[in-house]
């Protein structure tokens, strides 16, 4: 009988030191999972920068900027100029002035002559920061089987809300949702409420709309 019961406390014991080995290792999962969310967030918003001076600077209107902005230059110089004049008394010769707007004139010219090749460099910044993004997105991904996955398998149906509370606030909406609507394209879960507004967006640009609507963006598992 004695021998029984030292098989059934033996057997007890191994079961709780699963549960705990797989609580320890679900909270190593979202610690690292944390840890390549904010590589992904960082390169994001790098990405999302060099994308909007991309656009300002060399987009359909961008000559239109680069002349508007070499006009601000030219004011700026003559502001500066006299400023130099009404308060420290220093005047400059004619020439000098004229040599002045010259060179800042050459400069313009010869930034404007290089604007492709800025642009290119640019533009190859634009498609490492792409690179590094998707890397971390896939890792994230890999992360996300073992650890957010299976949670929101099994809290569903949960919304966006919903799962950021029991996270304890620990991630980027716009990550949790990017994650999820993988899930969602694999047909793993279902998207019962979106808000329309939302889906205007791509998921991982929807922050403001994310953090207005989350309540009613609503997960439920298919599994």
């Amino acid at each position: 009988m004695s021998s029984v019961l030292n098989n059934d406390d033996l057997i007890a014991k191994d079961i709780n030191n699963e549960k705990l080995d797989n609580n320890v290792q679900r909270s190593n999962l979202y610690k690292l999972l944390k840890e390549r969310e904010q590589s992904w967030w960082q390169a994001r918003q790098q990405l999302i920068e060099r994308q909007e001076k991309k656009m300002f600077w060399y987009g359909e209107n961008s000559l239109i900027m680069w002349l508007l902005w070499q006009l601000v230059g030219y004011v700026v110089v003559a502001m500066a100029l006299m400023l130099l004049n009404n308060v420290f008394g220093i005047s400059l010769p004619l020439w000098q002035y004229v040599s002045l707007f010259v060179i800042q004139t050459i400069f313009f010219v010869s930034a404007l002559a290089a604007k492709g090749q800025l642009e290119n460099k640019l533009q190859r910044k634009i498609d490492n920061d792409e690179l590094m993004r998707e890397e971390a997105l896939n890792e994230m991904i890999i992360l996300a089987e073992d650890s957010l996955y299976p949670d929101v398998h099994a809290k569903s149906p949960i919304s966006l809300e919903a799962l950021d509370d029991y996270l304890d606030g620990q991630f980027h909406l716009a990550s949790l949702q990017c994650l999820l609507q993988k899930e969602v394209d694999a047909g793993r879960l279902i998207m019962e409420q979106q808000p329309h507004e939302v889906g205007v967006l791509p998921p991982e640009l929807a922050d403001d709309e994310l953090n207005e609507h989350a309540s009613e963006i609503t997960y439920r598992s298919t599994l």
